[in-house]
């Protein structure tokens, strides 16, 4: 596994990012397909979103929400 994914994660974490954003970018990231439609949430979307195109800039934004 990229080792990518496990630093960024954890990077994630210690910086309290919202759950939903760490796991759609973690779906994302792997390529799985989404979570089903009624439990889509904004940060779930952004991070998959994030996730798919490996960026890591937009984390910040999801800090403690």
């Amino acid at each position: 596994m990229d080792p990518m994914y496990y630093d960024f994660t954890t990077t994630m974490e210690k910086e309290a990012v919202n759950d939903d954003y760490i796991q759609g970018w973690q779906s994302g990231f792997l390529l799985n397909p989404q979570r089903e439609e009624q439990r889509r949430t904004e940060a779930y979307e952004a991070g998959y979103e994030d996730g798919k195109a490996r960026n890591t800039d937009n984390y910040k934004g999801w800090v403690g929400k």
